[in-house]
C-alpha cells in the first residue's frame, strides 16, 4: 500500500520515560518575568555581544506599509529585501565559526567546498505573538505538566506549554504544540535531487487542521484530537490520485495516530496498520521518513530525549527571501544543495535537543539532534545519525513569520543525505500561482474522514 506524501500536520512527540510526572510548574514570581525581563515565550530579550539581536517585537501581523491581503494565499513581501549578508561562511573560513555551526552544517561545507555557503544577515526579532497567545503561555508556565510517563501533558491550547523548559520532554512538547496555523491548504512541489544532479519531481495537495490552535479553543485544556490532515498526490503520474487522511491524538498513552489510504486503482479506502516512525515518505528515496517532517513528529516511544542546553548558532531565520513568487525552480534547485543565494541565516539562540534510540527499538536514525529557536520553540535544523554513530543527514526548515497567523510558519525545507550527496527540496511552492492558504477558517473535521478521502480521490 502506498502512503501519500504528507506534511505531518502537528504531531505529538515526547520521549524520555520518567518514574513519575514531570512537574514543570514554576513559581508565580518566575512566571511574572514573562513579557518583562523575558519575552512572553520565555526567551531572553537581550541581544548578545556576538551578534544575537535584541528582541523588539514591534510588529504584530502585517508590518506598517506592507500591502498584503490576509488569508488569500498571497506570497508575503520580504520586509528585509534590501539587506545584504554581513558574513558568508565557506569551507575556507569555517574554522573561525565552528562554535556556532552544527555538525551537519560543517559536513555540508566540507562535502561541497566550492558551492555550499552560509550567508549570514543582520539579525531581527521584530515580530511578536498576540496577547491572547502570551496569556496562554503564562497560564501554562503556572499549570502545565507532563503526564502518563511522558506520553501526554496537561496544558492549555494555543501556545507553548513550557516557557521554562527543564528537560528534553518539555522542549519536545514546545516544538510540537506551539502557536501556529490552525488551517493550512497548500499545493506543494517536492524535488528528489539525486547524487548525479538529476531530479524526480512530485506534487501534492495538502490540507491540515490543527485543533490546538483554533482561536475559538485557545486557552481550553489540551485533550482529544490534536490535528487532522489530508494529502492528495497530483504527481508523479504513477501515484496520482492516491489520497491519505490521518488523525493525531493529544495523548499517546490513550490513543495512537490513525491513517487511511485511498487507492485509485482499486477505488478502496483501507486503514493503514501503522503510520509514522521511519516509514519512507513517497518519492523521497528514503531521504525523508514520515516522522522527519517538521524534523520530528508522531509517537515519541522509540527515543530517549535529553536537553543539551542553549547555545548560539547560525540558523535560517526571517526566511522570507526563499518564499517569493519570482523564484524559478531551475535557479533554486541545484546539484548537491539548493542555491545559497536564496537562503537567509541569522545568529540566534537555540535549544539543543538530543534523541537517542532506546535499547530494543528500531529506527533508521539512531540519534537525532534538533535545534529549537529560543523565541518560538520550533525546531529549525536537525542532524541525523545512523546506527554506527555516523552523521547521515542534515536538514533545515526556512521558517518565516506568517502575517495570516501572527505566528511562525514552516516554509521550504531541505533534507540532505550526506552519503549519496542527494537531497529533498520539500514544501516548494515558489512556482505555484498561490502560496500557502493559512487560517482562512474553511476547513472542518468532516473534511478529513475516510469517506472524504474516497470523495477526493474520485
Amino acid at each position: 500500500m502506498k502512503i501519500a506524501m504528507t506534511h505531518a500536520p502537528i504531531a505529538l512527540a515526547v520521549g524520555l520515560l520518567l518514574a513519575g510526572p514531570a512537574l514543570a510548574k514554576v513559581p508565580a514570581a518566575e512566571a511574572e518575568k514573562l513579557g518583562k525581563d523575558l519575552t512572553c515565550t520565555g526567551a531572553e530579550k537581550a541581544g548578545s555581544a556576538t551578534g544575537v539581536p535584541e528582541y523588539v517585537g514591534k510588529w504584530l501581523g502585517v508590518p506598517p506599509g506592507v500591502n498584503f491581503k490576509l488569508h488569500s494565499g498571497q506570497f508575503q513581501p520580504d520586509p528585509y529585501a534590501a539587506e545584504k549578508p554581513i558574513l558568508t561562511i565557506t569551507a575556507e573560513n569555517a574554522a573561525q565559526y565552528t562554535a556556532r555551526l552544527s555538525e551537519g552544517q560543517k559536513a555540508m561545507l566540507a562535502k561541497f567546498p566550492k558551492t555550499f555557503r552560509i550567508p549570514v544577515y543582520p539579525g531581527h526579532r521584530d515580530f511578536r505573538y498576540s496577547d491572547s497567545v502570551c496569556a496562554v503561555v503564562k497560564k501554562n508556565a503556572l499549570e502545565a505538566e507532563v503526564v502518563d510517563d511522558g506520553l501526554g501533558i496537561k496544558a492549555s491550547k494555543g501556545g507553548i506549554a513550557f516557557p521554562f523548559p527543564k528537560d528534553g520532554i518539555e522542549l519536545l512538547w514546545n516544538n510540537l504544540l506551539p502557536a501556529r496555523a490552525y488551517n493550512e491548504e497548500t499545493i506543494r512541489d517536492f524535488a528528489n535531487v539525486l547524487g548525479d544532479g538529476s531530479i524526480a519531481w512530485g506534487r501534492a495537495h495538502n490540507r491540515s487542521l490543527d485543533l490546538t490552535n483554533d482561536p475559538a479553543l485557545r486557552g481550553q485544556p489540551v485533550e482529544g484530537v490534536m490535528a487532522r490532515s489530508m494529502n492528495r498526490v497530483l504527481a508523479p503520474e504513477r501515484e496520482k490520485g492516491n489520497v491519505s487522511v490521518s488523525a493525531e491524538p493529544l495523548n499517546f498513552a490513550k490513543g495512537k495516530r490513525l491513517a487511511w489510504s485511498y487507492d485509485p486503482g482499486t477505488r478502496r479506502v483501507r486503514q493503514v496498520p501503522e503510520f509514522g516512525f521511519d516509514q519512507p515518505m513517497n518519492g523521497t528515496s528514503n531521504k525523508m521518513t514520515i516522522d522527519s517532517d517538521r524534523l520530528f513528529n508522531g509517537s515519541p516511544e522509540r527515543y530517549n530525549w535529553k536537553s543539551l542546553g542553549k547555545r548560539e548558532m547560525y540558523v535560517p531565520a526571517n526566511a522570507f527571501k526563499i518564499d517569493q513568487p519570482n523564484i524559478k525552480y531551475a535557479d533554486l534547485v541545484k546539484p548537491g544543495h539548493a542555491n545559497p543565494d536564496y537562503m537567509r541565516y541569522e545568529l540566534r539562540r537555540v535549544w539543543v535537543l538530543e534523541g537517542t534510540l532506546k535499547e530494543g527499538f528500531r529506527h533508521l536514525y539512531a540519534k537525532r539532534v534538533m535545534f529549537l529557536d529560543e523565541d518560538t520553540g520550533h525546531a529549525v535544523a536537525s542532524d541525523l545519525y545512523d546506527g554506527r554513530g555516523q552523521l547521515w543527514q542534515h536538514a533545515f526548515i526556512n521558517y518565516y513569520y506568517s502575517f495570516d497567523t501572527q505566528a511562525w510558519h514552516a516554509g521550504t525545507s531541505f533534507y540532505h543525505d550526506m552519503n549519496s550527496g542527494g537531497y529533498i527540496g520539500y514544501n516548494l511552492f515558489q512556482e505555484r500561482p498561490v502560496g500557502p492558504l493559512l487560517n482562512k477558517g474553511d476547513l472542518k473535521e468532516s473534511m478529513f474522514t475516510p469517506e472524504a478521502a474516497r470523495t477526493a480521490g474520485n
